[in-house]
């Protein structure tokens, strides 16, 4: 199997099973660890764990938000400069939690280069 398409399923798992117990930052140590195990190269380093967690916060939300007819979503995308469109606010979380995983992943991959060299 490919190292992206590896990468990006251990993320989405990983970060599904640690957001059972851990609050929202779970999805950095999600993939820190991923980039630590699965090592990638370039810009996939960043993009594959970013995609894997907008993907999973996206869908995450939307799950958790038809639950109450997006009853909350839309409040909260009324405060926010959304227009009251709950489908943009969850949008616009997933690539909060996807930057924050794509960063995790570089500090990942960047510890994992400093051990391999000594």
């Amino acid at each position: 199997m490919n190292k992206n398409i590896l990468n990006f399923i251990l993320t989405i798992v990983l970060a599904y099973l640690l957001a059972l117990v851990l609050p929202w930052w779970s999805v950095m140590v999600a993939s820190f660890v991923t980039a630590l195990l699965i090592p990638l190269k370039r810009f996939s380093v960043f993009f594959t764990p970013f995609l894997a967690i907008l993907l999973f916060w996206f869908c995450y939300s939307f799950i958790l938000s038809s639950a109450n007819d997006f009853l909350l979503a839309k409040k909260i995308a009324v405060l926010l400069p959304l227009g009251g469109n709950p489908y943009l606010l969850m949008l616009v979380s997933g690539i909060v939690g996807g930057l924050a995983a794509g960063i995790s992943a570089i500090l990942g991959k960047q510890i994992k280069t400093i051990l391999n060299k000594k």
